[in-house]
């Protein structure tokens, strides 16, 4: 791949399209997992190349902005929040330095593609038909760059319903903190959680269709991890009035709220 990537329109098009079929083909050829529920667990989602042009493109902690309002878990003592994140949406993107936007514009237009999602839809049509039925069911995909930090967690829990797919993709520099990935859980009959481990390596991850039994966490990340990296794919229900409104709308006051903390910061600085 030309690591300039500076690009002329018809490059663009053309690595924009030879990573859509990587991602849909990685999607295809997943393992499928039962265990504790029905998942997915993906080897070298992206191309080598482009893993390591997203390694060195991995812009500063800075450049993010925090993932949760309101929930106290998500910050440390002195206020700074463990999880931030950038929506991999092209007036997200605008905002990075210049040298860093080309493969984020390149990431995130592949992960909001129909060819992807149709891949995800596919995987997961068993798990998306009993929640939804027969009818089609239409999804809008957020694509968001995140980095957790030391004292990041989540409790076991199943997604908000708003969502129909969770696919979380591994953004590590090597696989020496692989006890910092995602936990999925079962649900025993006395209500007891089991446990198992997506070890958190390079260039892998898994997705599942968002069910009542779709619980999963994450432990508290220590201090020996400077960031967890990764990207969340989700893919939104989009079928109904509102749904599409709501989906449409949060791009917007997102978009708007950052803005405007983009300009409080400049004229703080």
């Amino acid at each position: 791949m030309d690591q300039s990537i500076g690009w002329s329109a018809v490059a663009r098009n053309r690595e924009r399209k030879s990573l859509i079929a990587f991602i849909a083909q990685s999607v295809a050829g997943a393992r499928t997992i039962d265990s504790p529920f029905h998942h997915l667990e993906f080897e070298r989602v992206f191309p080598d190349a482009i893993y390591s042009l997203m390694l060195a493109a991995l812009p500063e902690t800075a450049d993010y902005r925090r993932m949760s309002g309101g929930r106290r878990i998500d910050a440390r003592e002195d206020g700074t929040p463990t999880r931030v994140k950038i929506d991999l949406f092209p007036e997200y993107i605008r905002g990075l330095p210049a040298d860093k936007r080309p493969i984020w514009d390149l990431v995130g237009r592949a992960l909001c593609s129909p060819e992807v999602q149709a891949a995800f839809v596919r995987r997961l049509a068993p798990d998306l038909k009993r929640r939804f039925g027969a009818n089609r069911t239409d999804l809008y995909p957020v694509p968001a760059l995140t980095r957790d930090r030391a004292g990041y967690r989540i409790l076991p829990h199943t997604d908000t319903l708003w969502k129909g797919i969770t696919v979380h993709l591994y953004l590590p520099r090597d696989d020496s903190h692989a006890n910092i990935g995602t936990v999925l859980h079962g649900r025993l009959l006395d209500g007891t959680l089991t446990r198992a481990q997506i070890g958190f390596a390079r260039n892998t991850g898994y997705a599942f269709a968002v069910t009542d039994a779709s619980w999963h966490s994450v432990d508290p990340v220590g201090p020996e991890v400077e960031t967890r990296d990764s990207i969340l794919l989700t893919y939104f229900v989009d079928t109904g009035l509102l749904r599409f409104v709501r989906n449409r709308g949060k791009r917007v006051g997102n978009f708007l709220l950052n803005e405007l903390r983009q300009v409080a910061g400049r004229r703080d600085a």
